[in-house]
């Protein structure tokens, strides 16, 4: 009998008991369904496995993956979050698609919104994040995993909003580049070409440091016209 236990009460005693460190506990996996049906149909989403316009069914994805209808309708609602899918009355949800005007204005509000950042770079705020942001797109460029690069392309697009220490202004970003975020990823899949988006990003900051605020806007007012073209010219394909 342990050493813990009274005979005469019948009862353990715990305060005396040996425990376990809570250190020496398994590590466990803490996402949930959600999280992961979510996160596998994000991935669809950016290899290109579920077109613009398509529509998401939720009796067909629970059935597919396995799991209740509430669990893929959650999952959509992250989706929708993210502005990966839109969900229409009486339609249902569908994967996100953009039409040439909706590109022009994002893309418009972007170039408001990143040249004020640029300013502030110009003029001597702290580039670091921005250089931070840029690291981590060389390193999925790098690595060709054109998931990640998606997603850390458009930080560092955000990061150079962020320059303006307004996050009412970074949500803003973050609302734009969330309805791009898709069509961005078809573009990078198809041209490839992350490597060069780098050196592109890299120039601005060099400029940007330099103090050199015309050239530094322009540069940028360069990169994001060209990326509106390309981006149309993708979603309006065929």
């Amino acid at each position: 009998m342990s050493d813990n236990y009274c005979l005469t009460t019948g009862v353990w005693d715990l305060t005396s008991a040996t425990v376990k460190p809570m250190s020496q506990l398994p590590t466990i996996d803490r996402s949930s369904t959600t999280d992961r049906i979510a996160g596998a149909l994000r991935e669809m989403l950016f290899a290109g496995d579920l077109s613009p316009g398509e529509p998401l069914r939720e009796v067909s994805l629970a059935d597919g993956f396995g799991v209740a209808r509430s669990t893929v309708r959650e999952a959509l609602q992250v989706l929708a979050g993210e502005g990966l899918v839109t969900r229409y009355p009486h339609r249902g949800v569908v994967v996100t698609e953009l039409s040439e005007h909706d590109i022009t204005e994002i893309f418009e509000a972007r170039l408001v919104l990143e040249n004020a950042g640029v300013r502030a770079g110009a003029a001597g705020a702290d580039l670091g994040p921005a250089t931070a942001a840029l690291s981590a797109y060389a390193m999925a460029a790098q690595a060709d995993d054109q998931v990640v690069a998606t997603h850390a392309h458009l930080e560092f697009h955000t990061s150079l909003v962020a320059l303006l220490g307004n996050a009412r202004l970074v949500a803003t970003a973050d609302t734009l580049t969330g309805d791009l975020r898709l069509a961005l990823a078809s573009v990078e899949r198809a041209r490839r070409n992350a490597r060069a988006q780098v050196a592109d990003h890299r120039r601005l900051l060099t400029l940007m440091r330099s103090g050199d605020l015309a050239a530094a806007q322009a540069e940028l007012e360069r990169h994001l016209r060209a990326a509106a073209v390309s981006v149309v010219a993708r979603v309006t394909r065929g």
